[in-house]
């Protein structure tokens, strides 16, 4: 536990307090009253409760939507499905104020829905939702199916035999089974839509506006530094007992599973019933993710000759440090560095999590991990530049400083992703290697490793497509020389011409096209089962 708590106590908690006594520290003295003075305007009481209320309402038709794929991710067999799954996934990383100019232009005025039937959900939370589902969809396919692929399906085939219904044995031996990863993929989808920001900020408007979109306009449009802060103190707040809540609750149900060879549990599919569900998932996949997609590729083609591309090679008179390509290369670099980061400190985090020894200090920590996921992003960049600013921390000219913060969102990932899976290997392997002679780091390495091998490819997988996408904090700590795609694709969509937007959507084309291969080569890893079980 020593690195995960350093690491989140020196580049988590300083940073984060930091910017909270700057709020509400001032003139010798400390001024709480302030809380009750924001909380008791109207229009900050709406902001909470709408921000509340969406972020249910997306969780639940997320869930919704995206199981039936994970059960077809984990069970069947069909061509493509590796490429499909990469396809999935991309969504995920994209920044959300490009998720968010991409449903503006499918349900906004002039959107394709406006162009055929005259729709327009601009207007309404139908179109916040559902790019909520777009882009949390990855969360419970990836989290809920790896799990799900690697359950014994002869458990539920032995309750069938028994006399259960389908229904029944699924009810009664799989979903007690799933509880710990659906939970984990709920409650990391509650978070992100609990804290969204570029989505709502673009799809909201005036109507509608969440606690981070509020921080953001209190930091940067009105400089009310106190009023961020409380609002950021709320936001902790009621992070903090989402996560206690959760940690009682499915922590209680985790036992040891019995985990097979996930490509031994899926086949083709078998009857009218298991095809018709493959082709809704499909369909699914190709109307709310491809389509999304789609619109992107089709306005950065929209000029003759490719000129949006080739103009990501020309730095525009000096208004770009660098030609925006360059941010390619950057984000990369960093993301590759941030997963190297992410999946270090979570990998030591969720094996010292795992021990049944551990703790209450070490229990209440798999609380504390995830809490970056619903602290603002915009309070841990602003923290990062007002705390990290003298030796022997100062890292605000070091790049150094780019990966860590997206490393912050990447460590919640692995941890939740390697939990249910080192949780559910049965303790008695571990007691019975080291009885005959095992040292605590080959029990890990011989009998924990071969099991979670997969379960950490995925972690690495989704630490890295964070990373990419990563916008929030990055925005205000990226320097103006080294510019990440989604900082670069925010700065061309702020500024007004029909280049300029044609250039954002290539670039989102482009950092699409990363993401794709990128976990194209994941899955080949993830499907190379030699020595893996």
């Amino acid at each position: 536990m020593a690195l995960p708590v350093a690491f989140f106590g020196l580049f988590f908690a300083y940073p984060v307090a930091a910017i909270l006594s700057r709020g509400l520290h001032s003139g010798g003295g400390w001024h709480f009253g302030r809380l009750f003075d924001v909380l008791g305007q109207s229009d900050i009481r709406h902001v909470l409760w709408f921000t509340t209320w969406q972020a249910l309402a997306s969780t639940g038709l997320t869930l919704l939507i995206a199981l039936p794929a994970a059960y077809v991710f984990a069970r069947f067999s069909f061509p493509g499905k590796q490429v499909l799954r990469a396809v999935v996934t991309v969504p995920f990383v994209l920044p959300t104020v490009v998720v968010g100019t991409a449903f503006l232009a499918l349900v906004g005025r002039g959107g394709l829905l406006d162009e055929l039937w005259g729709v327009r959900l601009d207007t309404t939370v139908w179109a916040i939702l559902l790019a909520h589902v777009f882009f949390n969809y990855a969360v419970v396919v990836r989290t809920v199916g790896g799990l799900w692929a690697q359950l014994d399906p002869r458990q539920e085939e032995a309750a069938r035999m028994l006399g259960a219904s389908p229904l029944r044995a699924w009810r009664q031996v799989t979903l007690p089974a799933l509880a710990p990863a659906v939970a984990a993929a709920a409650l990391m989808v509650f978070l992100f839509t609990f804290t969204s920001f570029g989505v709502v900020q673009i799809l909201g408007g005036p109507t509608f506006s969440t606690l981070e979109v509020e921080i953001y306009r209190q930091t940067s449009e009105i400089f009310d530094l106190s009023t961020a802060a409380v609002l950021t103190i709320v936001q902790f707040l009621a992070v903090g007992a989402i996560l206690a809540v959760h940690a009682w609750t499915v922590r209680r149900r985790e036992s040891a599973l019995r985990l097979v060879d996930a490509a031994g549990t899926s086949r083709r599919p078998r009857g009218a019933g298991q095809w018709a569900l493959l082709a809704g998932v499909l369909g699914t996949v190709a109307l709310l993710l491809v389509l999304p997609l789609a619109v992107l590729v089709q306005r950065s083609l929209d000029a003759p000759d490719f000129a949006y591309y080739r103009a990501l090679t020309s730095d525009d008179g000096n208004v770009f440090l660098v030609p925006p390509i360059e941010a390619v290369g950057n984000s990369l670099e960093y993301a590759l560095a941030a997963t190297v980061i992410a999946v270090t400190v979570g990998g030591l985090a969720a094996a010292a999590l795992t021990r049944r020894d551990s703790g209450r200090l070490v229990r209440g920590f798999d609380a504390l991990l995830m809490l970056p996921l619903g602290v603002s992003a915009v309070t841990v960049g602003f923290g990062f530049l007002i705390a990290l600013d003298e030796p022997p921390l100062d890292l605000r000219a070091s790049w150094i400083l780019v990966p860590l913060a997206q490393a912050l969102v990447g460590v919640p990932f692995v941890v939740r992703t390697m939990l249910p899976v080192l949780r559910a290997v049965d303790e008695r392997l571990r007691e019975a290697a080291a009885v005959l002679g095992a040292s605590p780091w080959r029990v890990w390495r011989e009998v924990d490793l071969p099991m979670v091998r997969r379960a950490l490819l995925v972690a690495a997988g989704f630490a890295f497509a964070v990373s990419l996408g990563e916008f929030g904090a990055t925005v205000f700590i990226a320097r103006p020389d080294n510019p990440t795609l989604p900082v670069a694709v925010a700065r061309l969509l702020g500024r007004a011409g029909e280049l300029n937007y044609g250039q954002a959507m290539a670039l989102s084309t482009i950092l699409m096209l990363v993401c794709a291969i990128a976990l194209l080569v994941l899955e080949r890893l993830r499907t190379d089962r030699t020595g893996e079980f």
